[in-house]
């Protein structure tokens, strides 16, 4: 399942690419993201599980709605015309664990600690040398620098968005919650779509060409419903620092299909860049090994132990 993960979301980017060629970014995610919303919903419905959230959680899935789908998908859609497939999944990758971690220090979920501190400074480091030398020499393309900035906003919506879904987990459960707000922030960016967007009311007929739609299932089928579906399993299995690794191989897997299938181009500087922003992700994602923790919890269980006469008296052994 990790594999599978790591391949489909590596080469996820590139299947946007080919299908926001043809049809408008906002009918084309928002088309994928209620469809895959509406079959996890009908499957907990076939389950005779709960559908409805309870009323008191509708404002705040809302927004995380909007967050996470509406605004992320088509500013990072958008963006995603004026840089490479491989440059959006790199910064999309790295991006994502240090602004998870920044947002969760943010609204007192985590401790800021220096690990953190190293993590968004080395990102920061990967940012100015993949873009610092061509500023320097004023050969920078103010285009890639304007999608660069796009994907970054939208991952940064979506960072935000996920970190206030947590309160929402301890009353929804995280197949629900993603249901929920895949249907309801692609029904929302579908009628906005179709309400402003150039070329919506040409793309909702279909005439799209089979790349472009296989593509779209291409996102949806493996892309939305069985990676995310395994991604959970992995979580529950594994917990949920190691399934996060795929930040590492994914874009690596999208670089190097990008080079060799679309001709994208990549040079030492970029890749010295790329490797300095996975390696801040790889600082945020790291966590200590439960046999390098203080045996705190195995104290205090002791102590309670002793007092209750269950095990001989005598101080905790070292």
């Amino acid at each position: 399942m990790f594999v599978f993960i790591c391949f489909v979301w590596g080469t996820t980017w590139l299947a946007m690419k080919i299908g926001i060629s043809t049809v408008s970014p906002g009918v084309f995610a928002g088309l994928r993201w209620a469809v895959a919303g509406a079959v996890l919903l009908i499957l907990r419905h076939l389950q005779c599980r709960r559908i409805m959230p309870p009323p008191r959680l509708v404002p705040r899935l809302l927004l995380v709605s909007v967050l996470m789908i509406t605004l992320n998908q088509v500013i990072q859609l958008y963006a995603l015309k004026l840089v490479s497939a491989g440059l959006a999944a790199v910064i999309s990758s790295a991006l994502t664990p240090i602004a998870l971690l920044a947002f969760s220090v943010a609204t007192g979920q985590e401790r800021f600690n220096p690990r953190q501190a190293g993590a968004i400074l080395v990102g920061i480091g990967g940012v100015l040398v993949l873009f610092g030398p061509k500023a320097l020499a004023g050969t920078l393309d103010g285009w890639e620098v304007a999608g660069a900035a796009g994907i970054t906003t939208g991952c940064l919506c979506y960072c935000c968005g996920s970190v206030m879904t947590r309160p929402i987990m301890r009353t929804l459960e995280p197949v629900h919650l993603a249901g929920i707000t895949g249907l309801t922030g692609g029904l929302i960016l579908l009628a906005a779509a179709l309400a402003v967007e150039p070329g919506a009311s040409e793309s909702i007929r279909f005439h799209w060409g089979w790349p472009a739609f296989l593509a779209w299932l291409y996102l949806l089928i493996p892309g939305a419903l069985l990676s995310t579906t395994m991604y959970f399993l992995l979580v529950r299995d594994w917990g949920p620092s190691r399934p996060g690794a795929y930040a590492f191989i994914s874009p690596v897997i999208a670089v190097a299909i990008g080079c060799v299938f679309f001709d994208e181009k990549l040079d030492w500087g970029d890749a010295a860049g790329m490797l300095l922003m996975l390696a801040g992700a790889g600082m945020a994602l790291h966590r200590i090994p439960a046999s390098a923790r203080p045996r705190r919890d195995s104290r205090v269980k002791y102590e309670r132990l002793r007092a209750k006469r269950l095990v001989s008296a005598g101080p905790y052994p070292k």
